[in-house]
């Protein structure tokens, strides 16, 4: 009984103590964003260096409005990754596959987590027994429609909500038509199921809440500073001439986002910021990079590799890219 009191005394210190420590680096990193906004212009501008001016303007805006829901979106990812029995699940879907699939899809409304914990989480539910169909719906629709993602793109898109409502509509429509996909062409032979560790204390609790908050923070901070400087560099350094070549075709304007989205890899809930910025190109092109960015990006890759393999990470994500495209430009076509 004693032992036990210890152990969760000290699990909820180490919670504690990491909260403490993602909240204070969230608001260093805004502090030194802030300091940088309005240094950074200055010194250019003593160099007689406008144009980077204008890059520190556009990153420092996108970092700037990105860090908070990053921290809000890890924090709730953490937890419901450490506290949410994943037997939950395997409760709630149907035991008809085509009918799981689109509830798996939609929960993702529901319990957001970090496209990086979409994939080991997806796994964990196939070795509990829910269909590889339903658990990749959800892998691809967690990231792209939870709440925090939803309120964070109305606020980089004030004023626009039907790209919030196109955004939720093209991302939950290419989860289900994913898992749908799954049901009928997927094969065991191209799915290798990840091998769990039996002891869940390791990954659940406070402790399992401070450990996965500390990573996903750190982890998806860094690309989100990446997405910011990519996004900067993008709008400054691109002449408008070739710009132009892009933005005068809706098809090429649209494939370029979706394909700088894999490259970008920023995180779901900063991605709308970097969306916002690209301000040249349509409103349908832009949401196809919030599109695919959550489903396909080079680390998720990396990571559904690991996990199921190659040739799964191979045929998933080249189809998921390509469902994600056309349900944004039908989407966009309906409602922007």
């Amino acid at each position: 009984m004693e032992n036990q009191r210890t152990t969760v005394a000290d699990g909820l210190r180490l919670a504690v103590r990491t909260l403490v420590y993602a909240v204070l680096g969230g608001a260093a990193l805004l502090a030194i964003a802030t300091v940088v906004s309005v240094l950074g212009p200055m010194v250019a501008l003593d160099l007689y260096t406008p144009p980077v001016a204008a890059w520190w303007t556009v990153f420092t805006a996108v970092a700037v409005q990105g860090v908070p829901f990053l921290l809000l979106g890890t924090v709730v990812s953490a937890a419901i990754g450490a506290f949410v029995p994943e037997k939950v699940f395997s409760r709630l879907l149907p035991k008809n596959q085509a009918l799981a699939v689109p509830v798996a899809g939609a929960a993702g409304v529901v319990l957001p987590g970090c496209e990086c914990a979409s994939v080991p989480v997806a796994g964990s539910l196939m070795r509990r027994g829910v269909a590889p169909a339903a658990a990749l719906a959800f892998l691809l629709s967690a990231p792209a429609i939870n709440p925090v993602v939803l309120v964070a793109t109305s606020i980089a898109f004030p004023g626009q909500p039907m790209m919030v409502l196109g955004r939720l509509v093209a991302s939950l429509a290419t989860a289900v038509v994913m898992g749908w996909l799954w049901v009928r062409f997927g094969k065991d032979e191209w799915l290798r199921l990840p091998k769990g560790r039996t002891t869940p204390n390791a990954t659940t609790g406070l402790r399992g809440f401070a450990s996965g908050l500390q990573h996903d923070f750190l982890h998806a901070g860094g690309f989100l500073v990446l997405g910011a400087a990519a996004a900067a560099t993008f709008n400054i350094a691109v002449p408008r001439s070739v710009l132009d070549v892009f933005t005068g075709s809706a098809w090429l304007s649209v494939l370029l986002l979706a394909v700088l989205a894999v490259v970008l890899c920023v995180c779901s809930e900063a991605d709308a910021f970097v969306a916002a910025s690209l301000t040249g190109f349509s409103p349908t092109a832009r949401l196809a990079f919030m599109v695919v960015g959550p489903m396909v990006d080079l680390k998720l890759m990396a990571l559904q590799a690991g996990t199921f393999g190659r040739g799964f990470a191979l045929r998933f994500s080249s189809v998921t890219w390509v469902v994600a495209v056309v349900s944004s430009v039908l989407v966009g076509w309906w409602l922007l």
